[in-house]
């Protein structure tokens, strides 16, 4: 059976740090500041703005509908990997795949003589 994780509990420390815990009951405080990057997580920039975090969908989230994916904040306290430097939001992600209508337009000229 594949383990799912997910954040239950998130608890704000100092700075950009959140002590997190995890459906398996494993804990870890993590700091946040190497997801600060980009457009959606301009406003967490801001110490004020970053407390006002909540747990939606089993990971933490903000307002701005800002959030880090529950796997990723799990391998990361279970030291598995690093932080990754610049991730896309989870709504950014859900629309990855998702095909854009075509709208190409060819750029060969028309053969007819006007």
């Amino acid at each position: 059976m594949i383990f799912l994780p997910s954040v239950i509990r998130g608890e704000y420390r100092d700075g950009f740090r959140i002590h997190l815990i995890f459906n398996d009951n494993s804990e870890k405080t993590i700091d946040f500041r190497p997801w600060l990057e980009g457009p959606i997580f301009e406003p967490l920039k801001d110490p004020n703005y970053f407390q006002r975090f909540f747990l939606e969908g089993g990971t933490v989230a903000w307002p701005n509908g800002a959030d880090i994916a529950p796997e990723t904040l799990y391998h990361v306290a279970m030291g598995e990997r690093q932080p990754a430097k610049r991730l896309r939001p989870a709504k950014a992600r859900s629309s990855a795949g998702k095909s854009a209508p075509s709208g190409k337009r060819s750029n060969r000229k028309s053969s007819r003589a006007t």
